[in-house]
């Protein structure tokens, strides 16, 4: 079977390595992929833009693709998925009417009250006059969120009164484009944050082994957001009995409500969770699409193939699928960034060493890469993603640390602690 992969970044070179480790995928396609992408055996990449509908669908058509994985929120927003079935085609991601779950907060959050789904309280505006004056009487912290897309970065936890009014002018002043003309404030939830994907076919919905990443760019979680400098899986703070709470109190009732507006769901649903001190499961957002680094740490970690669970989405077959088996190790992720991420930086550097760190058994997923003639450059604020396996979570976070230091380009930065919350901060 062939099967098209939408999206350029680590996720994407993920997806398509696990899906080329099934016997019956003979071929897969990545629109418009990257540097990884373009030299690994088995995949070609296709000079086509996420939102070329068009194209995408007639390429899958001659080809006779018979999946296509979207990979990215924004196409999935765009409504590629409705496109193309209307085409014909196999398409796992959710419809345009389902990707609101992460393309409106304000959507997302309307729905989850509408159901009890545990979610922090929260308010919206469209006005920054009617914004500062909630703040003001609610007080910090309190967290301001844009209510559309903007690639992980259009969220604000506000400390202080200063902070908050500063977000609220900004995204009102065209920060984050049209995605900050309606803002989302909600009081802040305190506990550890943690990933919990799952697959669904809109019937039945199955979580993966749960994840925790790091959003912050600076170390201890400081400074900014960005879409993810590193994570490891299976989260330990996920019991077996929490992830029953999870699968009760969060996804089957997200699902159901889906299915009452007559929406059809197929493809993740990714919750980002707080667990409160008191242990209990607190909604952050909802997402559309395979998270970035999760699933950089996650699929290392299934044990059979990738394709059979993501065509019972597409196909509505889920439930007749067997239980998803997991090999019992740990794997971590350090992402390599361009000095200057999450803001301006510069492209172009030249990335050596990747040979020399898959020689230490660690997986290399580029995210912003493109391969030249005669080498490989820097391309995107995140460059590549190193994740590692192991016994355990110090073995694992070892072998990342030790494959990242392998690794080399101009302004390499990366964060020395990720997996702080399992040992002690890498030197």
């Amino acid at each position: 079977m062939k099967v098209l992969v939408v999206g350029n970044g680590g996720r994407e070179h993920a997806l398509a390595w696990k899906l080329l480790q099934s016997k019956v995928v003979t071929q897969v396609f990545c629109v418009p992929g990257n540097g990884g992408t373009a030299s690994l055996e088995g995949c070609r990449n296709l000079p086509l833009n996420v939102d070329d509908f068009e194209g995408i669908a007639r390429f899958a058509q001659v080809q006779n693709t018979g999946l296509i994985v979207v990979g990215p929120e924004l196409p999935l927003a765009l409504g590629i998925t409705d496109y193309l079935r209307q085409e014909g085609l196999t398409v796992f991601g959710p419809t345009q009417a389902g990707a609101q779950i992460e393309s409106s907060k304000a959507w997302a959050k309307t729905l989850m009250q509408a159901v009890g789904i545990p979610t922090a309280a929260a308010a919206v505006f469209t006005e920054p006059a009617s914004a500062w004056d909630y703040v003001q009487r609610e007080g910090v912290p309190i967290v301001i969120k844009a209510d559309g897309l903007a690639a992980g970065k259009g969220v604000t936890v506000a400390t202080t009164l200063e902070t908050a009014q500063t977000a609220i002018q900004e995204a009102f002043q065209g920060k984050f484009g049209l995605a900050g003309n309606t803002l989302v404030i909600e009081s802040c939830l305190t506990g550890e944050e943690v990933s919990v994907l799952a697959l669904t076919d809109g019937l039945t919905i199955r979580p993966l082994v749960a994840a925790q990443d790091y959003k912050r760019i600076g170390e201890q979680d400081t400074g900014a957001n960005t879409g993810g400098m590193g994570a490891y899986a299976p989260a330990p703070l996920v019991t077996p009995t929490l992830m029953q709470r999870i699968q009760e109190q969060i996804l089957e009732p997200a699902i159901a409500a889906l299915r009452d507006r007559q929406i059809d769901y197929r493809g993740v649903l990714y919750a980002g969770l707080m667990i409160t001190p008191q242990g209990d499961p607190q909604v952050i957002e909802f997402n559309c699409r395979f998270g970035d680094p999760e699933t950089q740490v996650i699929l290392p970690l299934l044990e059979g193939p990738l394709e059979p669970l993501l065509l019972a989405c597409a196909q509505q077959q889920l439930q007749q699928q067997p239980e998803i088996v997991w090999k019992p190790e740990q794997a971590a992720c350090v992402v390599l960034a361009v000095e200057g991420y999450p803001d301006a930086y510069r492209k172009g550097q030249v990335i050596t060493g990747i040979p020399e760190a898959t020689d230490l058994g660690a997986l290399v997923f580029h995210g912003g890469t493109q391969m030249k003639p005669d080498k490989l450059i820097a391309d995107g604020g995140r460059v590549l993603g190193v994740t590692a396996t192991g016994a355990t979570f110090d073995q694992a976070i070892a072998h990342a640390y030790a494959a990242a230091n392998c690794i080399h380009f101009e302004g390499k930065y990366y964060r020395r602690d990720i997996g702080h919350r399992l040992l002690q901060p890498i030197a």
